[in-house]
């Protein structure tokens, strides 16, 4: 063997590479991009739910569909009741260019959107606030925890007589209504996320010197965002289902008024038309709202 021979394998000894044979094949090395990736936390042993849920979601949206398709087009159920997929998808071209009760679906759309995201952006400019006070002081918490309480169980219809008599059958107290159904939710969910930070973090903030202040807003804020999403996204929900109830009074347009107004003739079509738009728009906002809070609480669930 030759001296630069013997340095080669004394260098390829000390990587750690044993001597081949010459007519050993040489292991081809594996692109990068075929290489394995390391593993994420709790791979190893699986986290439950972990994984993406998209392929059973599709599976079961066609089945559902197809169910509807089958029940309704060998007549297993009377169309008054419920109607096929193609009589609601042929009322739908309807109503979105002739219209339906003096008002085309987009005008009925846009409405109920205004009244309801309206009640929304004023509940969270001012169910937020006192949900964090709430949890931060005793004083606050004892003087609207009551009130809040007692009220939130009692469907909107409950109260909503005394809405009119108050306030009338304008405008104001449709919006009025969904407000306070969706106040009730996300206080509570503010309170319960300010309540729910960890002692030791606001411990170590005050050690560092941090003022109250500062802790309230870096520490115990941050801390409860995933919770005052959750809230948000639970109020919403019960804004479209209280819009229904608001729009029943004195109203001439919008989707809940569309819905009831085709119930009182039978329009079944119209109704279940009426009834996918409303969920197709709570969807897309709650679909938004989880994509806000992967980008603003991006440690949800990994502390």
């Amino acid at each position: 063997m030759s001296e630069s021979k013997a340095i080669h394998a004394i260098f390829h000894k000390s990587a750690g590479q044993q001597d081949a044979p010459p007519d050993a094949p040489r292991k081809r090395r594996r692109p990068r991009v075929l290489a394995k990736r390391p593993v994420k936390p709790g791979d190893s042993f699986g986290v439950p739910g972990q994984g993406s849920s998209l392929v059973t979601s599709v599976i079961t949206i066609v089945a559902f569909v197809g169910l509807w398709f089958a029940v309704t087009n060998t007549h297993l159920i009377k169309p008054l009741f419920l109607p096929s997929p193609q009589a609601v998808y042929a009322k739908f071209l309807v109503v979105a260019t002739d219209g339906f009760a003096n008002s085309t679906l987009a005008q009925h759309t846009g409405i109920s959107l205004l009244r309801v995201f309206g009640a929304f952006a004023l509940a969270c400019l001012t169910a937020i606030p006192v949900g964090v006070m709430m949890g931060v002081s005793r004083i606050a918490r004892g003087a609207f925890d009551p009130p809040i309480e007692f009220y939130r169980p009692l469907p909107p219809l409950a109260y909503l007589p005394l809405i009119i008599i108050w306030f009338g059958i304008g405008e104001f107290s449709k919006v009025l209504l969904i407000y306070l159904a969706i106040f009730a939710p996300l206080a509570i969910a503010a309170r319960a996320g300010v309540r729910s930070v960890s002692i030791e973090q606001i411990h170590a903030a005050y050690s560092m010197g941090a003022s109250r202040t500062q802790v309230v807003f870096h520490v115990i804020m941050k801390s409860a965002l995933p919770e005052i999403f959750t809230g948000m996204r639970i109020g919403i929900g019960v804004g479209w289902t209280t819009l229904v109830a608001a729009e029943m009074v004195a109203s001439s347009s919008g989707l809940g008024f569309m819905v009831l107004n085709a119930a009182e003739f039978l329009a079944s079509d119209v109704v279940i038309m009426g009834i996918i738009v409303i969920g197709f728009f709570a969807l897309c906002f709650d679909m938004l709202m989880r994509y806000i809070e992967r980008v603003l609480v991006p440690w949800k669930g990994k502390v």
